[in-house]
């Protein structure tokens, strides 16, 4: 119901936009006018490969169990099309999102949704307020939406109320989301995906899930072909508000069956659920609020409770992950060792490609401050078309600044420049402002030794 900042959309420990007026500490590469800001074309969403049985078991577990693991005593949805209304001060990137998102829902999964009429009271309405508002609202979070409410005003007065509480639903009538008007084009994006979904649809995460936006990590941040599927069975003619999960979980053989014909002929995985000890270890080690040796302890157990789960999946590799993002500043090469290890079990994982190109981030920058240009563009290569696929625009352009001081160190600047210059149009949308793109230049721009 709420979208946290794990820093896995960091990225570079080294690059993270600063800000205004810090001084850059190496050679920065002379781009006098950045160029206009690119967007995606046609969405290429992957069809999922999964059993018909794994997906039921995710549809019930998604649908009757919030984030914080209170169970919901029955599934609720929207009976009839849904209304959408943006009010508050909206960024001039929200307008085209929210046009396209509503586009997919409808053609992809079968749903009802579309701008509200003027006059007419909107089933949702997406309120865009500073960022200042939402942490006032409720700390940590990057955007949230809640039910029976339409302002943000409205919200901490009722925030414990039985006005408030989805587990008191029986229907959705009317919801409120309220993203940030004040970050960068992707971040607004990413929220609106993941509100509007859980807003119309499924309210938990699993961590499990290594192609979802349903999933705590915000690896994929625009909404997959196995979130649409859920979708499209969350509005199956055959369920309705007010079903008993017995009830919904009868139904979903055939509605599966139907909407997934192959899944009934694939074997069911049965992947082991997530203890909340290690989705709690994880919060800790990455999220806001901790010590940094409290973090680290944190991350070293995680990688335990995965090591004892018997886990080669991308919980595994997570795990790795989040050892590695603590120990660049302190052990540079045990960081690398355990992003090894994580893209080893992402890349053993069905659906974890995206992952891999985070790692081969952090993989390449460590062979760029160590002048490997060859290692760097083999590590890079194969993710940049990965980022693009999932209109990932932060990510895209930083395989592509990495790779542009790869060429350099290569010696074939006039390419490095082209890929620099491309890469600008992504950074506009994956990082916002003029000083925030520049700012992720120069710190990438400070791996390289040859800036020195």
């Amino acid at each position: 119901m709420r979208r946290f900042v794990l820093p896995m959309v960091l990225l570079l420990n080294a690059c993270v936009p600063v800000t205004p007026g810090d001084t850059p500490t190496r050679a920065l590469p002379q781009i006098s006018d950045l160029p206009p800001m690119k967007t995606f074309g046609a969405p290429r969403p992957a069809v999922p490969i999964r059993s018909n049985n794994d997906l039921a078991l995710d549809f019930i577990e998604l649908s009757f169990q919030l984030e914080s693991g209170r169970e919901l005593p029955v599934f609720t949805r929207f009976e009839g099309p849904i209304s959408v209304q943006v009010t508050g001060a909206p960024p001039a990137s929200l307008g085209p999102d929210l046009r396209r998102l509503m586009h997919r829902l409808r053609t992809e999964a079968g749903i009802d949704i579309d701008a509200a009429t003027p006059g007419s009271t909107p089933n949702i309405t997406i309120e865009a307020v500073s960022r200042a508002q939402i942490r006032r609202a409720l700390p940590h979070a990057a955007c949230f939406v809640v039910p029976n409410i339409t302002t943000i005003s409205e919200y901490k007065p009722n925030r414990r109320s039985a006005r408030t509480s989805w587990t008191n639903l029986r229907t959705r009538k009317q919801l409120a989301i309220f993203l940030p008007n004040d970050a960068s084009p992707q971040e607004v994006r990413d929220c609106l995906h993941e509100e509007l979904a859980q807003a119309i649809g499924p309210l938990n995460d699993l961590y499990r899930l290594p192609d979802s936006v349903f999933n705590d990590d915000n690896v994929h941040t625009v909404l997959t072909g196995f979130d649409m599927m859920m979708l499209r069975a969350y509005y199956a003619p055959e369920l309705r508000s007010g079903m008993t999960r017995g009830e919904v979980a009868q139904r979903l053989p055939a509605i599966f069956g139907r909407i997934n014909p192959r899944g009934d002929q694939l074997p069911a995985k049965y992947a082991t659920r997530t203890p909340r000890a290690w989705s709690q270890a994880v919060q800790t080690a990455l999220g806001p609020g901790a010590t940094q040796p409290a973090r680290r302890a944190a991350a070293d157990r995680a990688l335990k409770i995965a090591q004892a789960m018997g886990w080669k999946d991308h919980r595994r590799a997570f795990a790795h992950y989040a050892n590695g993002r603590l120990l660049l500043s302190t052990d540079p090469k045990a960081a690398q060792t355990h992003f090894r290890a994580a893209d080893q079990y992402y890349a053993a994982t069905q659906g974890a490609d995206l992952h891999r190109a985070y790692v081969a981030t952090q993989l390449a920058a460590y062979a760029i401050t160590r002048g490997d240009g060859d290692a760097a563009i083999v590590l890079l290569s194969p993710h940049i078309d990965e980022a693009a696929l999932n209109e990932n625009a932060a990510l895209l352009s930083t395989l592509l600044l990495l790779r542009a001081e790869a060429l350099d160190l290569q010696g074939r600047s006039a390419e490095a420049r082209t890929v620099r210059l491309d890469s600008l149009g992504w950074a506009r949308y994956g990082f916002g402002p003029d000083w925030a793109v520049r700012a992720k230049l120069r710190e990438i721009s400070s791996l390289n030794p040859l800036n020195g």
